[in-house]
């Protein structure tokens, strides 16, 4: 009986130890450990932003073509739930993961007040710069590996 307890013990624990530390808008679970080494960008956006709009392709292209190197993350500024938080990321095309819930609490940042607002963190969760305004894939890696922009 008591080596059955000890095993559903280390079994609730290792589950504790992987519970993801945000999901996203189809229900993926993600820990940040899983970008170890990698930037992170993390994108507020909205559906009424039209900055927001001509650069999601800036970022969808960024994701696509440098996911080695970083990873790119949305936000709804608006919060909508369940269905209509997914029609309103299909709405603009992202092809990104998109938080379920606003991250800022964990990731130690504001909710920006203006949009759209990119918020950059090096490897290790350090944030390294905000930027305000559309960004152009160019505009990021030049945080990124300065000089190259």
């Amino acid at each position: 009986m008591r080596a059955l307890l000890l095993a559903l013990c280390v079994l609730a624990l290792a589950a504790c130890d992987s519970a993801p530390d945000f999901v996203d808008l189809n229900g993926k679970g993600y820990r940040y450990d899983d970008f170890a080494g990698k930037w992170l960008v993390v994108n507020y956006w909205a559906t009424w932003c039209g900055p927001c709009i001509k650069e999601i392709p800036e970022l969808n292209r960024l994701a696509e073509e440098h996911g080695k190197q970083l990873v790119v993350l949305g936000v709804n500024y608006d919060e909508p739930e369940g269905e209509e938080a997914l029609r309103q990321a299909r709405k603009m095309r992202i092809e990104f993961p998109v938080f379920a819930r606003a991250p800022h609490e964990r990731l130690g940042i504001t909710i920006p007040e203006v949009l759209p607002t990119t918020f950059v963190f090096a490897p290790g969760l350090h944030l390294k710069q905000t930027l305000v305004g559309p960004q152009t894939e160019s505009s990021i890696l030049a945080v990124i590996r300065p000089g190259s922009g």
